[in-house]
């Protein structure tokens, strides 16, 4: 993911509410939103090269997302991939707290990452730049893209901005996990192209040109660009988990909405 908005606990009804952009090349084999084939109890989107995720589920109520860390245009080497970390969290048993402190010891081991867990009971966040940190997440609106947590970028505000505003006026009958037109709000925030002023923007080493480029929420291009967009809402007993996918230039080629039942138990 490049661009997450989250509420946690903040609203009665959804104790965690998320809504989130991935960018990548286009041209990187991906598996859209569903169950995993090797784990019945996950669900999300799947990275075909390296085998991670960037945001999944289970139905034991887990939830991992994942975001890199732009420092300066080269690639740095790396042992592991950063989806590792999604696809290790959801499939274990381990408490937030535990896993992102544990964590620490060979958080080097991945490519620069901004990683958000959710066991259930608890959100933890943890990265490595610019160096091993993790911490538990307090109850409120954050934002997390490619710098530091809650960093006030202008997409994260935007986002964090559209989030707020939709839980806030959600009237108490509707129902987003049976009519799902309650989410388009959502995801036309995150269709959002509109570059920011040169004066907001941040400098992640990448040249003026680029981070014009990766402003708004929805990046637009050719090769490189917002792959799908996400909302995730979850209640006591289920979590709806949405998605919008993209082809190069921003147009739509598919969209999925399930409801999964959270069973609080191990597959």
């Amino acid at each position: 993911m490049c661009l997450i908005a989250l509420a946690w606990k903040t609203h009665p009804r959804y104790p965690l509410a998320l809504i989130a952009n991935r960018d990548e090349f286009h041209a990187r084999p991906t598996a859209a939103a569903g169950p995993d084939p090797d784990a019945s109890d996950v669900y999300g989107g799947r990275d075909l090269v390296q085998g991670g995720g960037w945001l999944q589920v289970a139905r034991r109520g887990r939830l991992a997302a994942v975001t890199n860390v732009r420092c300066g245009i080269a690639q740095e080497p790396t042992r592991h991939s950063r989806g590792w970390l999604v696809r290790d969290f959801v499939r274990n048993e381990d408490a937030a707290a535990t896993y992102v402190e544990d964590l620490q010891s060979r958080a080097d081991d991945y490519g620069r990452f901004n990683l958000l867990v959710w066991d259930g009971g608890e959100l933890a966040f943890a990265s490595n730049h610019p160096r091993p940190a993790h911490r538990q997440v307090c109850p409120g609106v954050h934002a997390m893209s490619n710098g530091a947590f809650d960093a006030p970028w202008p997409k994260s505000t935007h986002a964090t901005k559209a989030l707020e505003a939709w839980l806030g006026a959600l009237p108490p009958h509707g129902d987003p996990f049976s009519d799902h037109g309650v989410l388009v709000p959502l995801f036309d925030a995150l269709a959002d192209c509109a570059p920011a002023p040169d004066a907001a923007l941040p400098d992640t080493g990448v040249g003026l040109a680029l981070e014009r480029a990766l402003s708004p929420p929805f990046v637009t291009g050719a090769e490189y660009g917002t792959r799908c967009s996400s909302v995730v809402l979850v209640e006591a007993s289920r979590i709806l988990f949405a998605e919008r996918r993209f082809a190069p230039g921003g147009a739509t080629i598919g969209e999925s909405v399930e409801t999964l039942r959270v069973t609080r138990e191990s597959p």
